[in-house]
């Protein structure tokens, strides 16, 4: 294993910083995990922005096909995608500038962490953004 996360310290500060979040892999479906944890980012005030090829809204958000496509800056973005698709996630992150790419619970690519960490992004792997956002923020 040639990664580690962030402590709980430096999670702290990035979703305490975040202001946008892009969910690559957002799915239209309520009962999806992505569009759930979309909808609890939203609620704790993020501006959310959906990443889905073929959606048109989610959460009443406006849906962009790729993260270059999103006019705004993104702090993190957060990934709901097999493993093996996520390396090209990761340089679409490092390609607009994104402050950390997060890879949701259960998704686990070493490429995709030092595609970001060279990149100068934060990576954070294998975490569920909605866990460590109720476990880190009073």
């Amino acid at each position: 294993m040639s990664w580690n996360n962030p402590d709980d310290a430096a999670l702290t500060k990035l979703l305490k910083d975040a202001k946008t979040i892009a969910v690559y892999g957002c799915s239209p479906k309520p009962d999806r995990t992505s569009h759930q944890i979309a909808a609890f980012l939203i609620e704790r005030g993020y501006n959310v922005i959906p990443v889905h090829p073929r959606a048109g809204a989610i959460p009443s958000q406006k849906v962009y096909p790729t993260l270059a496509h999103i006019p705004v800056h993104v702090d993190i973005v957060d990934v709901f995608r097999k493993p093996e698709f996520t390396p090209d996630v990761a340089r679409q992150a490092v390609e607009i500038g994104a402050s950390a790419l997060w890879l949701q619970q259960g998704i686990i690519n070493e490429e995709s962490y030092h595609i970001a960490k060279d990149g100068g992004l934060i990576p954070v792997m294998d975490l569920c953004i909605a866990v460590m956002h109720r476990l880190l923020i009073r």
